[in-house]
């Protein structure tokens, strides 16, 4: 990382590996990279402990801090995930809702960290963004009656079928 770099930084409670290593395995164009072990203890650490680890999640750098309790994760932040396919926004979701995560509406999820996410499939942009705005009232409303995006729910509302 230079000082031009933006990372973000997640807060976890003594778990960021674990998560960095679980976003990596569900997600392409993601790793995990070097750790800081912590030099000195600290509130959340003790000298020797890992105290950060460098991952990177579809191409994007963050930082997982082991911070502790102090902190946590709300759905003022959430990661918006694209997907071109219902396979691709099924496993996305099922990766992140199970195993302590959280199924929400339209589109929105934790994951079992608290951090949320939104699996947001590009049909359903386009057909809430289309230009009748009739058939992209329909889709917004199918939308908001929704957990997980059902693609071809939103291309049949967008239709009007």
């Amino acid at each position: 990382m230079t000082a031009r770099d933006l990372t973000t930084c997640l807060w976890f409670d003594g778990t960021a590996r674990e998560a960095a290593e679980f976003y990596a395995a569900t997600f392409p164009d993601s790793h995990v990279g070097p750790a800081m072990v912590s030099p000195a203890d600290n509130p959340s650490t003790s000298a020797g402990a890992e105290l950060t680890v460098e991952f990177t999640v579809l191409g994007q750098k963050f930082l997982g801090l082991n911070g502790g309790p102090t902190f946590k994760h709300s759905e003022a932040v959430s990661f918006m995930v694209f997907t071109d396919t219902q396979e691709e926004t099924d496993r996305y979701w099922d990766a992140i809702t199970s195993n302590g995560g959280q199924e929400s509406a339209c589109g929105w999820c934790k994951d079992r960290w608290g951090v949320s996410w939104q699996i947001t499939p590009r049909a359903l942009m386009a057909a809430i963004t289309d230009p009748d705005r009739v058939a992209a009232k329909r889709a917004m409303e199918a939308m908001m009656e929704m957990g997980k995006i059902d693609i071809a729910r939103i291309e049949a509302a967008r239709r009007g079928t």
